[in-house]
């Protein structure tokens, strides 16, 4: 019996304490803490380079993988991809979904993305 007691009285204390603010104590935090924080939406990807002829490759895949630490297999890679999408994604990495599926579902025989 003294546990149920126990146990009320802490659930008694626990709903007392709490409290539910209002829009006047949310306004005077906000004064006080200022406004809260604006989402931030990320940039834009760099727009690919549309291939038309197969020689445009070269400087658009020079510039794909200048930053990469296998600098000519990325470099084999991309041109093999350009030369048949006609496309390299803008920017040193990511953004492949811009040239379509031909660049993003080619694969090797490994099961890995061909197309850096």
């Amino acid at each position: 019996m003294a546990m149920k007691v126990a146990v009320f009285l802490l659930a008694s204390f626990l709903l007392l304490s709490t409290r539910v603010t209002s829009n006047e104590d949310e306004a005077l935090l906000q004064a006080a803490y200022g406004s809260p924080p604006i989402a931030v939406t990320p940039a834009p990807a760099p727009a690919p380079h549309k291939i038309i002829d197969t020689k445009e490759c070269i400087g658009a895949c020079e510039e794909r993988c200048s930053l990469h630490s296998r600098k000519n297999v990325c470099k084999r890679a991309c041109n093999t991809c350009c030369s048949v999408c006609k496309c390299v994604p803008g920017g040193t990495v990511g953004n492949k979904e811009t040239c379509g599926r031909c660049y993003t579902e080619w694969t090797t025989h490994g099961n890995k993305t061909k197309c850096p």
